[in-house]
């Protein structure tokens, strides 16, 4: 909720002259920014609160979060490798689950980070692609914007690839049973299923 709202506020001007964003409640007038910022502070807040309630390590690293969760809002305007910042932020919900119930940081959890980083930069690129003229003309660093459609795509399948690669060590590392196996199958399924659905003709 405060990442959400933080990042409405952020890129309150930015979506008021892209035409996918326009209709945004910030844009449009519906919501005041105040009322924004206004939430995204309660977030935090609940945030800090709930990770003292789950051990010291989560109300220690806490903070941190936080500087991620507000800040990658604003990295597209100076670097192409938002899209991983992105991931590397969502991310840190995974490890921080797994942190909350075993209070310590352990190789599965870095690898479910690493995961998460991958499989929400590859789906990113691919939600990049729409904005490729607006980010030019507004001077954003979107990956597709700087590179090309049809590169954004080739690494987007790559980052999907490195999401099951990751996601089948983190059921060797774990010891998962069959169950897991089969949810597994089922992701990688929807990875390649995803990617059919685009191409750089569609998105250009």
């Amino acid at each position: 909720t405060c990442a959400m709202a933080a990042n409405r506020v952020v890129d309150r001007l930015i979506d008021a002259r892209n035409p996918r964003t326009a209709g945004r409640h910030l844009p449009r007038g519906l919501l005041a920014a105040r009322e924004l910022k206004a939430l995204a502070v309660a977030g935090a807040a609940l945030m800090l609160v709930s990770a003292a309630m789950l051990n010291p390590l989560c109300l220690a690293l806490s903070p941190l979060a936080l500087v991620f969760l507000v800040g990658y809002s604003y990295t597209k305007r100076f670097t192409w490798a938002s899209h991983w910042i992105l991931g590397f932020t969502d991310g840190i919900a995974a490890a921080g689950g797994f942190i909350a119930v075993r209070g310590e940081f352990e190789a599965p959890a870095l690898v479910l980070w690493f995961a998460l980083t991958v499989w929400i930069a590859g789906f990113d690129l691919i939600y990049a692609c729409q904005d490729v003229e607006v980010d030019r003309a507004q001077g954003l660093h979107s990956f597709p914007a700087r590179f090309s459609i049809p590169a954004a795509l080739w690494l987007a399948r790559l980052n999907h690839a490195l999401t099951a690669a990751a996601l089948a060590l983190l059921g060797v590392l774990t010891a998962m049973g069959p169950v897991y196996w089969v949810g597994w199958l089922v992701v990688v399924g929807l990875l390649i299923y995803e990617h059919s659905l685009v191409s750089a003709r569609d998105l250009s």
